[in-house]
């Protein structure tokens, strides 16, 4: 993502700021294609300086938490934001609420040749301010985490499952899968796991996964949502021939559909729900500029926005908002959604 040309990258992004201010911003006098839900509009916001990648973003308790690259930055409100001390200097690629905490999860590789075991990270906290160090006693790459069920649920590299009642006393679960998990949600009385080929695994105790078909085994699936009456996840799918967007749905996590994204050339990342609306965030593998999309049911989607920044990797609902977080540590807020 870093190769691009930078030349081309900054006049992409100078320009599209501009649109964004002029535009879709606040006061700049531009129409509203649907003023009813404010998901045409999207603002940029910086954690600046610390100008690291972001991956992962979450909302409860009057706070959205960002993390990444070395990164923790909070905000109340999704305009302002403030860089938290992490006391590590790993990525951390997930993060989540619950039971009155904060879980941040992730670790990096200390060799590329695979000779000593990568750091697991795990980081607590209960206001997303103050942070601390958590042991689970593993050596694997922690990508992504939840809350559900009065249990907390992290995943990762080789179809890693770790479970805690508190977010400090983790536990070792077979998931049965040696693929690299990337998300995870909880909902309808069900967890899902999601991650490269193809890769869905469902259990409804945290304890004892079951493999579904996905029926797209070359896909990377990233992220997972759901509702009250469907799950959506998403993906890409890469061939010698073409780049393949995947969205699916399910309405038991059992049995997947393929959607239809209304893009072809889409990294998909994120997804969350919010308000009536599920949001979808990425990048175009050609240009890195950052993608979102959105539908009230996970079935029809509508391109929202192709730039004006590089790639988004995570997003979350919060305070009426949508917040998108990628590279750079550019943070993309939605209009209130009425």
């Amino acid at each position: 993502m870093k190769s691009i040309n930078r030349v081309f990258y900054y006049i992409a992004f100078l320009l599209s700021f501009l649109f964004i201010i002029i535009g879709c911003g606040e006061g700049g006098g531009g129409k509203h294609r649907n003023p009813s839900h404010g998901l045409d509009n999207w603002h940029l916001r910086s954690a600046l300086p610390q100008g690291n990648v972001l991956y992962g973003v979450t909302y409860s308790n009057g706070t959205f938490v960002a993390v990444g690259g070395n990164t923790i930055v909070t905000s109340s409100d999704g305009t302002t934001w403030t860089y938290r001390n992490s006391g590590i200097t790993n990525h951390l690629y997930g993060v989540t609420y619950g039971n009155g905490t904060f879980v941040a999860v992730g670790g990096i590789a200390k060799s590329s040749h695979g000779e000593i075991p990568p750091d697991t990270i795990i980081l607590t906290s209960p206001d997303g301010i103050e942070w601390t160090y958590r042991t689970s006693g593993l050596n694997y790459i922690l990508r992504g985490v939840t809350y559900g069920n009065s249990t907390f649920m992290a995943v990762g590299h080789n179809g890693i499952i770790l479970t805690s009642p508190d977010g400090i006393t983790w536990t070792y679960r077979n998931s049965g899968s040696t693929y690299d998990l990337f998300g995870v949600t909880y909902g309808n009385g069900i967890f899902i796991a999601v991650g490269n080929g193809g890769a869905i695994i469902t259990s409804t105790d945290g304890t004892t996964w079951t493999s579904r078909d996905s029926g797209i085994a070359r896909a990377d699936l990233n992220g997972v949502s759901c509702n009250k009456d469907t799950f959506v996840i998403v993906g890409y799918s890469v061939n010698i021939f073409s780049i393949f967007s995947a969205i699916l749905t399910s309405p038991d996590g059992t049995t997947w559909a393929s959607g239809n994204s209304g893009i072809t050339n889409a990294y998909l990342i994120g997804v969350a729900y919010g308000n009536g609306f599920f949001v979808a965030v990425g990048y175009d593998p050609n240009t890195y500029l950052s993608t979102i999309l959105t539908s009230p049911d996970g079935l029809v989607w509508t391109t929202r926005l192709s730039g004006p920044i590089s790639g988004l990797y995570g997003v979350t609902y919060g305070n009426s908002t949508f917040v998108a977080v990628g590279d750079d540590s550019n943070i993309l807020q939605s209009d209130p959604i009425k």
